[in-house]
């Protein structure tokens, strides 16, 4: 695990040497030719080299973790492990069994993804923006943070770029958690641990040491992050810090795992399952 996390400071260091020269280049500071790509080069096999590790990792674990639902009423599986895997084409940041979801309404249908125009738009016309998210089980709050931002939607083929080639690569260099935006992490015990990517700025309803239970509210959806559109990440993992943390399958209850674009729709029965987690904060 040190290893793994010592090799993600390098990966991070690398690609920010590179930045820099780059920039140092072309203000005429210094003139390396071939050799300024470098850095690149030795992050990218660093990459590699932590992906194929991860790899073999994941085709060890075949017995998916049961769990409740994260969300309820009726969504939409995108990027989905029932479909691939790696879902979401890489294990980095331990996405191998992750999914997104996005929230469907009749009365407020989602904005579908545009050529050219417009090239953003705001949040508020997307269902999934501001839907509740909910505990899959019993557990402890171990990580809680909202203070991202929720930007535009990057549905439109020049925002996708634009997002792809600029923002996410700065994130990444950031680090796994600005990459998944605002996330709550939680510890469901047994060496599992459950994320929820791109939560709505200020809208958290825990706080970290906080103990909650199956299907109390976390937090809200939204846009922060690598992210398109407001939409869930969902996934599980072997540990609370991303960069070192590998995916674990999972299936919900009464749900299964929804391949891509297969519409579904998730209940909470349990009345009390609407109670607040302890120490929740008043004010969203």
């Amino acid at each position: 695990m040190v290893v793994r996390k010592l090799m993600m400071i390098l990966y991070r260091c690398l690609w920010l040497a590179f930045a820099t020269l780059i920039v140092a280049e072309l203000f005429g500071m210094i003139f390396l030719g071939q050799w300024i790509f470098a850095p690149a080069a030795l992050a990218i096999l660093i990459a590699i080299t932590i992906g194929r590790f991860n790899a073999a990792v994941a085709k060890s674990r075949r017995t998916p973790v049961e769990i409740e639902p994260p969300i309820s009423g009726r969504w939409t599986a995108l990027n989905s492990p029932a479909t691939r895997i790696p879902s979401h084409g890489v294990h980095a940041y331990a996405q191998t069994h992750a999914i997104d979801v996005v929230a469907e309404s009749e009365t407020l249908p989602r904005p579908r993804f545009t050529n050219l125009w417009p090239l953003v738009r705001r949040n508020a016309l997307y269902p999934a923006f501001g839907a509740p998210l909910t505990a899959v089980a019993d557990a402890t709050v171990v990580r809680a943070t909202d203070v991202q931002r929720d930007h535009l939607t990057r549905t439109s083929y020049p925002a996708l770029m634009y997002m792809l080639l600029v923002e996410a690569s700065v994130r990444d260099i950031f680090g796994g958690s600005r990459v998944v935006g605002n996330h709550v992490i939680l510890d469901l015990g047994n060496g599992i641990f459950a994320l929820y990517g791109h939560v709505q700025q200020g809208s958290l309803m825990v706080n970290e040491g906080d103990k909650v239970q199956a299907g109390q509210p976390l937090a809200r959806c939204g846009n922060s992050g690598n992210s398109t559109e407001a939409h869930l990440h969902f996934q599980l993992m072997d540990g609370p810090d991303l960069d070192v943390a590998r995916g674990i399958p999972f299936t919900w209850r009464g749900i299964g795992i929804p391949a891509n674009n297969e519409t579904f729709t998730a209940h909470h029965d349990d009345p009390n399952l609407s109670k607040q987690p302890e120490n929740a904060k008043e004010n969203l």
